[in-house]
């Protein structure tokens, strides 16, 4: 006896069959995004938090040279001294991935858009799949006094 909750089980079941292969594929894709990719196609702001005492990873020299530069949101900053931060990330192999930045300071806020990107030098190389806690100081135009530090992502 033919059902229609039958027939919608076996529909289900060779949709599943027939997308499995497509997520499969899709997945083992290669971004050469060298860590965490943001949605390029929004332009949202996030509150990363201050950490005192500061935990910095490794440290990164900003980069303006890196290809393919996509943003890259930053989840917590510490002061460095009264005109300068340094803000943390996760980023692929630092011998393939750099960052570089970009401020925009108001009286109230400091928006930092961190990218990251590939090195030149590592264009076309195969790079190894680890993730680093890296670390970026930032020179502020003036003070950072009770302003707000914002990721730009």
């Amino acid at each position: 006896m033919d059902s229609i909750p039958g027939r919608r089980r076996i529909a289900a079941a060779a949709f599943a069959l027939l997308a499995l292969p497509a997520l499969l594929v899709t997945a083992c894709g290669n971004s050469d995004n060298g860590g965490a990719q943001a949605n390029t196609t929004t332009a949202a702001v996030s509150t990363p938090t201050e950490q005192n005492p500061p935990q910095p990873g490794r440290m990164f020299t900003a980069n303006s040279t890196i290809t393919n530069p996509h943003p890259l949101p930053f989840d917590s900053w510490s002061r460095v001294a009264p005109d300068r931060i340094a803000v943390n990330f996760q980023i692929g192999s630092p011998e393939c991935y750099g960052v570089d930045a970009t401020t925009t300071e108001t009286d109230s806020t400091v928006t930092v858009a961190l990218k990251a990107g590939t090195l030149p030098e590592a264009a076309g190389r195969m790079c190894t799949m680890i993730a680093v806690f890296g670390t970026l100081e930032i020179p502020l135009k003036k003070p950072l006094g009770d302003r707000k530090v914002l990721s730009a992502n």
